[in-house]
């Protein structure tokens, strides 16, 4: 029999269904935040549920349309390297530098440092321990990077782990919350609360979900590998986005079934104590203890990808210390990259403030989310529209959806949050003289290699 099996222009095999694309979408997304999320969504919006629902749906609408977005640019660029790589192309080398630049200087390790806080955070409720929080913080970020350095397969195996007691908490609160749930007050009203500005409170809750649902611009890349992407792709997207939207609605109902919004908001950890309220308190211990897995495992997860990440930008020799960067240990992995970035991360984390940190680390990929987005449009007058292999759907309304959206959390985001907003800015600009001086330096090495020889 003939091997069926197509190869992407990248090299990549073309062997990913409509099916296992779906699985890749909804395991790539899901993580820990729709257990914490629900403190800053419901403190927003007043501890009125209305808007915090509504806003769940918004977040989910903006990310589809997002995703279908960024699949046109995946499709026609089928190379490994995700969102760094579509910006690269679009853009050129300097703006994919910046790219690479604030993922492993801001998204990365705040990503890291916000799971660690908000898992001993969680341990410090369970225990009711308070003083155990930050030294508990920084063990969980050196456990991270051990477990890094040993090796992608140990890594690997704590993120299988965590993905199981994540869909078991999950699956346990919802199927209990919805039908053991005696919180029988309007999940619409209130909208939002007294003296609450829904347009601002709209922003703030937006980027809280944004981090519920951050992944799914990783998952954009599989289209380059799929056997079909111009027929599969939007089906892959559609169905994948739609099942982790209906999860999410269905663990915030379950939510509300049992507490009332002012409660979640006013919860250091609402998925804890809807556990707790449905199973007493030892029931919610154990359905605690696999929300802590849960959160461990993603930040494990984010110490791989981010020094994998900070290891491919250090290969062009534009960043200090490039050279060191590069060293890999005995396990085969980039022991200098793993270490920076879990540094950094705890760093970060002595702020101690999950929803400062996750909204931190939102914010500044955002801002590249919206240039990939807006490369879409660049990238047509670049290429013949005719041969494109996959188009987004309902172009250009898709498309400028996922703009004005990602647009109005970035501007609401400044306005309210301006320090942190101005200091992440500050620290992308910075890369643009350290870009400059690396090429600079690396154009000056070449030269100095060429007269030698």
């Amino acid at each position: 029999m003939e091997d069926t099996k197509l190869q992407s222009d990248g090299g990549m095999e073309k062997s990913i269904g409509v099916s296992s694309a779906i699985f890749v979408v909804v395991g790539g997304i899901i993580g820990s935040g729709v257990f914490f999320k629900p403190q800053a969504i419901y403190t927003a919006t007043g501890g009125a549920p209305g808007l915090g629902i509504i806003s769940w749906v918004i977040a989910g609408l903006i990310t589809l349309c997002g995703a279908l977005t960024v699949s046109e640019l995946a499709v026609c660029i089928p190379k490994t390297g995700g969102m760094i790589v579509y910006i690269r192309e679009v853009y050129g080398e300097k703006m994919g530098f910046l790219a690479g630049w604030v993922q492993v200087l801001l998204y990365f390790p705040g990503m890291i440092a916000a799971l660690a806080v908000i898992f001993s955070d969680q341990f410090a409720v369970l225990s009711g321990v308070e003083w155990i929080k930050l030294p508990l913080t920084l063990i969980v970020i050196l456990i991270f990077t051990v477990v890094n350095l040993m090796g992608s397969k140990q890594s690997a195996f704590i993120g299988n782990l965590a993905t199981v007691f994540k869909i078991l908490a999950l699956a346990i609160i919802i199927v209990a919350g919805l039908f053991l749930g005696r919180n029988h007050s309007s999940m619409i009203h209130p909208f939002v609360g007294k003296g609450v500005n829904a347009v601002t409170a709209g922003g703030k809750i937006l980027l809280a979900i944004f981090f519920a649902f951050d992944g799914w611009i990783n998952v954009c890349a599989l289209a380059g590998e799929m056997k079909d992407p111009a027929k599969d792709i939007s089906k892959a997207m559609v169905g994948g986005l739609s099942i982790v939207l209906a999860i999410y609605l269905l663990i915030n109902v379950a939510f509300l079934k049992v507490l009332p919004a002012s409660a979640l908001g006013n919860s250091a950890s609402p998925g804890l104590s809807v556990a707790v309220s449905l199973f007493g308190p030892l029931g919610g211990k154990i359905i605690g203890i696999g929300i802590m897995i849960s959160a461990f495992g993603c930040g494990n997860s984010y110490a791989f990808t981010g020094s994998r990440v900070l290891y491919a930008l250090a290969q062009d020799r534009v960043l200090p210390k490039s050279e060191s960067l590069l060293k890999f240990n005995r396990n085969n992995v980039p022991q200098n990259s793993i270490i920076f970035v879990c540094l950094l991360g705890a760093i970060y984390a002595l702020s101690g403030q999950f929803n400062l940190l996750t909204d931190f680390a939102i914010f500044s990929i955002w801002i590249f989310i919206v240039l990939t987005f807006i490369a879409t449009f660049k990238n047509r007058k670049k290429v013949d529209v005719a041969s494109l292999q996959f188009k987004t759907p309902l172009y250009p309304v898709v498309p400028i959806i996922a703009i004005m959206g990602g647009l109005f959390v970035l501007a609401v985001q400044l306005i309210t949050s301006p320090l942190m907003s101005i200091g992440s800015i500050i620290i992308l600009l910075l890369g643009i003289p350290v870009y400059n001086m690396g090429v600079k330096k690396a154009m000056n090495l070449k030269l100095n290699k060429a007269e030698e020889f």
